[in-house]
């Protein structure tokens, strides 16, 4: 009998019956809703095992061993298929892992045990992952490539291992040279992690709500039914500050694409590009509170555009990931990112320039402020306590022909 039980995004459940197959290994099935699908797996009974010994070099490479002796290709081929099927970016593929080393082994019940298994189903899915250990801590990092920040790392051969569970010690977690890693070498395990989201998954309905979202153009108010949910903020709870072209380009979920887009479009289709780009301009502005992160937060977070939709306050950095990615889907302009010291802002090259243009790599880009400002900016207009200020231009995006 399946009994099942609400965890966040997930819907879980344990069949708790053993199994022989023809080989007469012993395997306990499981079940799991995992976004839109729910997956399926069986586990050799010799694979569970939980980690009870001292935390140390020797007994993680025993715990190891004696894991990776049991039959456990099915289950590294269930999670490799479903990763396919539902085409899985790494960071939701790694929380397909988290959800699938739940069921081995409870993180509450017995965190060294959860951490391992993550561990171990990453490496035998083929990424380059390690684990350190330190006063009496146990450390999760992957080998990742990209520029990553806000989280903890270590070089080996001058290769990046960012941390994948820092967020679970916090303040606890120690200075870098506390934590030694396990020397280990797994034939497979020899990929990078990505942290670019290039496709959300596909929510069921149930899963979503409607949000009013309004505000004000050329004295005309407009209105919107936007369908929002929850679980994209769970997705990228505990995901780090990217670079500004991965996070950019993290694409909305299809039904709530399906909710704002198409409406965008239909108010846009009698105005001009510019007077367009004005419009989404305004309403990256003025239809969410402005609030900082430190002060919401408590510190700096960076939320998708779909987060920047689902919640009422947001910040600088989310209104300009949110008006690129309205401008990219309706007009695919050119467009850069202007980072100051305290601020990020936009431009955008039109036909002919707006205002004051700034020059870069041979096109003239007009500023494009997403973010509320003491004054009401039109497009070519900059903040003047920004006039004097240095820029850098951490991202440049030029549409493909």
């Amino acid at each position: 009998m399946y009994s099942f039980k609400r965890y966040g995004i997930f819907y879980l459940s344990a069949l708790l019956i053993n199994l022989c197959t023809l080989s007469n290994v012993k395997a306990q099935l499981y079940s799991f809703e995992f976004y839109e699908g729910t997956f399926n797996f069986s586990v050799d009974t010799a694979l569970q095992r939980i980690f009870s010994s001292e935390l140390s070099s020797s007994n993680i490479k025993r715990f190891y061993e004696r894991v990776n002796q049991a039959n456990n290709n099915e289950l590294i081929n269930s999670l490799k298929s479903y990763k396919e099927k539902h085409q899985l970016n790494d960071w939701l593929y790694y929380q397909l892992i988290r959800k699938t080393a739940e069921q081995l082994s409870p993180k509450a019940k017995n965190y060294h045990s959860y951490t391992l298994y993550k561990w171990f189903l990453m490496v035998k899915s083929g990424y380059d992952a390690r684990i350190a250990i330190g006063d009496n801590q146990i450390i999760f990092y992957v080998r990742c490539d990209e520029d990553i920040s806000d989280i903890p790392y270590f070089m080996v051969d001058d290769k990046k291992y960012m941390c994948l569970n820092y967020h679970d010690y916090q303040k606890l977690f120690k200075k870098a040279d506390t934590y030694i890693p396990v020397k280990m070498d797994v034939a497979e395990a020899t990929h990078a992690f990505s942290y670019k989201v290039t496709r959300m998954p596909d929510f069921k309905p149930e899963d979503y709500q409607e949000k009013q979202i309004a505000f004000n153009y050329k004295h005309k108010a407009y209105h919107f039914n936007v369908k929002v949910n929850n679980e994209v903020s769970k997705i990228f709870a505990n995901y780090p500050v990217v670079d500004f072209e991965t996070y950019f380009n993290i694409p909305l979920s299809k039904a709530t694409y399906q909710s704002l887009i198409p409406m965008l479009k239909d108010n846009l289709k009698k105005m001009s590009t510019k007077k367009g780009v004005d419009y989404l301009m305004q309403f990256t502005r003025y239809a969410f509170l402005y609030e900082d992160d430190e002060e919401l937060l408590g510190k700096e977070r960076r939320f998708s555009p779909e987060q920047t939709l689902l919640n009422d306050q947001s910040d600088c950095d989310d209104r300009a990931a949110l008006f690129f990615f309205l401008v990219k889907e309706i007009y695919n302009l050119p467009m850069i990112a202007l980072l100051y010291p305290t601020h990020i802002t936009m431009a955008v090259a039109f036909d002919k320039p707006v205002g004051d243009g700034i020059l870069y790599n041979g096109k003239i880009y007009s500023v494009c402020e997403p973010t509320p400002q003491r004054k009401n900016l039109k497009i070519g207009e900059l903040a003047d306590n920004l006039k004097r200020q240095k820029y850098e231009v951490v991202y440049a995006y030029q549409p493909r022909k």
